[in-house]
């Protein structure tokens, strides 16, 4: 009997033994087959992928992509829709903020206002190889800011052009309905060098960091910063032509270009001039910075000031760095001067954090301006007096609506501004501004494989 159940508990632990093996063999196999499926994917995903390239060279990530020729780290986020033909690549990409903004809300100086409008753009850009080495892309931006007013929106202590002949002050004028229709081609030397002309009517010049609609640390927020015409104001130019070289981390480029800002028809295109000049040197150190400088001669810009020219530099660092989850955060430094009857110098830091359906952002800048900028009584200020103008920004948003085509953010933000003392009897000490909105946007892009 003792035999008997010897043998029978021999017998069942070898059968249980075996099936359990098999059980390892077949989830092994299943495992490999996924494991197979996988690598079929990815490398589908990675031929996909090889095909979009930078829009200037055919060796870098689209995802250094900028406005005009200008540079972004590789690990910047994109954001937008993307279609392929057989030998087009074709990107689509917009932002729209639907708002009410009340600039001086408890009402400290008398300079504030408040306004329900929509800020927007909408791009859409195009390339395909010509040959082994060739590369041209076109592309093209709309804004519809004129359908909300010729005079733009308010915002305090934003200056630059005009409406009805008389210079916008604490506004931020609207943008052209065409404010990008540009062309250009690239030619590879080698993979580390390349060669490329860029044409835009308009366009943008080699002058300034990437402009700010299109820095991801700025792009979670509606207004544009009070340093724009410190920076990248040359960004809508009726007339310009860029030229260029890559070596390896380090490109220069040089622009001939309009220095008249566009003149007060939105819906028009300017007469180029081509009587303004800039140069810039870009470095990407690794995936994760891009470094500017950049200098240039802009003769007029104002149409109120024809005299008067401005030498602008500009110097730049931005910071971009994926996070777990889909998330990341984006940093952006740059300062600028402009130099015409005095030096008016600009610094800025902004900053985006992104988690899941949550974002933050914030910005803080120091920015001078003269007596003519705020439109004050040269006989009251005097003439060469410069203001320094600090300002606070910080904004939170969140998507309600995030699918594969759209998402949907409803959102809130704050300014705080301590003006120059001189200026305390026009703006207040310390005048606040808010702001409340819906954003619609496109997804965000995977890139992961690029």
């Amino acid at each position: 009997m003792r035999k008997l159940l010897v043998l029978i508990y021999v017998i069942s632990f070898r059968t249980l033994s075996s099936q359990h093996d098999h059980h390892l063999h077949k989830t092994d196999t299943v495992k490999k087959e996924v494991e197979v499926k996988k690598d079929a994917v990815d490398h589908h995903v990675h031929q996909e992928m090889s095909n979009m390239s930078h829009a200037f060279s055919l060796n870098l990530p689209m995802t250094r992509n900028g406005s005009g020729t200008g540079w972004l780290p590789d690990s910047t986020p994109m954001y937008g829709y993307m279609i392929h033909r057989k030998k087009w690549m074709y990107m689509l990409h917009g932002n729209i903020f639907a708002r009410y903004n009340h600039q001086d809300i408890f009402n400290a100086g008398t300079r504030g206002g408040e306004k329900n409008d929509i800020v927007n753009w909408f791009m859409a850009m195009g390339q395909r190889s010509v040959g082994e080495r060739g590369l041209f892309r076109f592309s093209s931006m709309i804004s519809l800011d004129r359908l909300f007013g010729g005079d733009g929106y308010p915002l305090l202590f934003q200056t630059g052009e005009s409406w009805q002949g008389k210079p916008l002050v604490d506004r931020q004028h609207p943008h052209d309905l065409f404010s990008e229709l540009s062309i250009a081609y690239t030619h590879m030397i080698n993979k580390n060098v390349d060669v490329f002309v860029y044409a835009g009517y308009p366009g943008e010049p080699s002058l300034g960091s990437v402009a700010f609609m299109h820095r991801v640390s700025s792009l979670y927020g509606p207004d544009a910063p009070l340093s724009h015409h410190w920076n990248d104001g040359t960004h809508i130019t009726f007339g310009v032509v860029t030229g260029g070289v890559r070596l390896g981390k380090f490109k220069i480029d040089a622009s001939s270009f309009t220095g008249r800002e566009p003149d007060e028809n939105r819906y028009d295109f300017d007469m180029p001039r081509f009587d303004s000049y800039s140069g810039r040197l870009s470095y990407n150190a690794n995936p994760y910075w891009a470094f500017q400088v950049s200098q240039g001669y802009i003769k007029s810009p104002e149409s109120l000031r024809p005299t008067e020219d401005v030498y602008r530099t500009t110097a730049s660092a931005v910071y971009s760095k994926p996070l777990r989850k889909n998330g990341f955060i984006n940093v952006t430094a740059l300062w600028g001067v402009n130099k015409s009857h005095a030096n008016e110098h600009a610094t800025l830091l902004e900053a985006a954090f992104v988690k899941a359906r949550f974002s933050m952002y914030g910005r803080y800048e120091m920015v001078q301006k003269s007596v003519h900028e705020l439109g004050l009584n040269e006989e009251e200020y005097g003439h060469d007096e410069l203001f320094n103008i600090n300002a606070v920004t910080v904004g939170l948003s969140y998507d309600v609506l995030k699918s594969n085509t759209m998402r949907l953010a409803l959102g809130l933000q704050g300014s705080h501004y301590v003006p120059d003392e001189g200026l305390v009897s026009l703006y207040g000490k310390n005048p606040m501004s808010g702001q409340v909105f819906i954003r619609l946007y496109p997804p965000r892009m995977n890139v992961s494989k690029m």
